[in-house]
Order: structure tokens, then C-alpha cells, then sequence
């Protein structure tokens, strides 16, 4: 990449230099932008650009989310794979203005709600701590739920990006709010809030996040996987 961007950086000096090739001059930066923009995250391996075009934004339109659109997500989720098709995941959700929103949105923390008030849609995350499992006569406690809602909120994640949408989790919210705002039962586990919307202007959020309004890096994959044993 820092050979690539000396090769354009180069060539623009010998366009720009010319008042007769300004408009060379011009293409040759907007290469070298759209270049930067679209090499920030590259995969060690072959992978669907899905999984590496999709981060988490905060800039929002403040635009209404259709009802209809909101479903496609939560259908996504549902298609998760689960330990024994369990299927722990549950959601609670609020269009903007809807009657549940405030109850949702108050349970959210400070720092969240400056820029979660632009939202088309707020998704309370939660999952069964038991379940019926094959051969037994009773719900039992699930030691999977948590991990198989993880999968459920990743399907939401990558359809609401294959929708033009941003989906952002949260975990910096009330927990005792939250739970009596949406009157869940003990014997289910709160896990998270989703912030869906429209992807808007970065200068509207407060200053301190706008230099953080971009897809960050992964660790490489050497540092995350190990043949045979653990190496941490």
C-alpha cells in the first residue's frame, strides 16, 4: 500500500506541475483517495468481502426505519445455527417514536445516547438461560445460550450491511433499567442493544468521536489461531 501511495504521490508532482494537466492531476488523487478508502482492511485469506466491508458506524441520518426493513434483520437472525436448535435469542424492539423507545433509549448510557438518538431502530439483544433439550423432561440451564446469540446478532449485523444500514452494538447501558423497561424475565439473559439506522454525516456526531468514525484493523490471524495447542 505505502508503495502504491508513493507511486501516486509521485506521478500527481509531475501532473500537478502543469497547468495543461490539471485534470490529470485531479483523477490521480481521487485514485489515490478511493485506493486508501477501500485498502484500510484486507484479509490474510480469502474470505466474502461481506465480512470485511462491514463495521460498526455511529453517524446516523436520524431517518425512520420501515417496519419492513427492520423485519429482514430480525429474519436474518433467525436463521442462526444454535446447540440443539435452541435457538435462545430473543428481540425486543422499538421503531423511533414507537412507545417502547423511550424506555429502551433511557436504559442506554450518556455517552451512548449522544449520537443512538439518531436511530431508525433500537433492538434490546436477550437470550434463554434454559432450554428443552432432547431427552429431557424439563428446561435445563443452557451453557451455550450466550454464544449462540453471538451468532444470531452477527446474521443481523451482516444483513442490515447488505441493506445500506447500520447496525451497532451496545453494551454500555443500565442493565436494571433495562430489563424493567422491557419487563424481561429473570431466566433470560440481557446481552445487548442494537442501534439500527442510515448512515449519515460523521460531523454530526460530538467531536470526540468523529476521529474514531472509521473501520478499525483486526489482529492478524496467527495471533488468534493455533495448530494443536494454545499459544496465548
Amino acid at each position: 500500500m505505502l508503495n502504491m501511495a508513493s507511486h501516486v504521490w509521485g506521478r500527481s508532482r509531475v501532473l500537478g506541475a502543469s497547468g495543461t494537466n490539471r485534470l490529470d492531476f485531479v483523477v490521480v488523487c481521487f485514485i489515490f483517495i478511493f485506493f486508501i478508502m477501500t485498502h484500510t482492511r484486507q484479509p490474510d485469506h480469502p474470505v466474502n468481502p461481506m465480512f470485511v466491508n462491514r463495521w460498526s458506524p455511529r453517524s446516523l441520518t436520524g431517518e425512520a426505519l420501515s417496519k419492513e426493513a427492520l423485519m429482514s434483520v430480525l429474519e436474518a437472525a433467525r436463521w442462526a445455527p444454535s446447540a440443539y436448535n435452541a435457538q435462545p435469542w430473543r428481540f425486543i424492539y422499538a421503531l423511533k417514536d414507537d412507545a417502547g423507545w423511550a424506555g429502551i433509549f433511557g436504559a442506554v448510557n450518556e455517552g451512548n445516547q449522544s449520537w443512538a438518538h439518531r436511530a431508525g431502530a433500537l433492538v434490546v439483544v436477550a437470550s434463554a438461560k434454559q432450554a428443552l433439550f432432547p431427552g429431557k423432561p424439563d428446561l435445563t440451564p443452557n451453557a451455550w445460550h450466550s454464544f449462540d446469540t453471538g451468532s444470531a446478532w452477527m446474521s443481523m449485523a451482516l444483513q442490515a450491511a447488505q441493506s445500506g444500514l447500520v447496525a451497532h452494538a451496545l453494551a454500555g447501558f443500565d442493565p436494571v433499567k433495562l430489563r424493567a423497561a422491557i419487563q424481561l424475565p429473570e431466566d433470560y439473559a440481557l446481552e445487548a442493544v442494537i442501534v439500527l439506522g442510515k448512515q449519515g454525516d460523521k460531523a454530526q456526531l460530538p467531536e470526540a468521536l468523529q476521529a474514531r468514525e472509521a473501520p478499525n484493523a483486526r489482529k492478524p490471524l496467527s495471533e488468534i489461531s493455533f495448530a494443536g495447542t494454545f499459544k496465548g
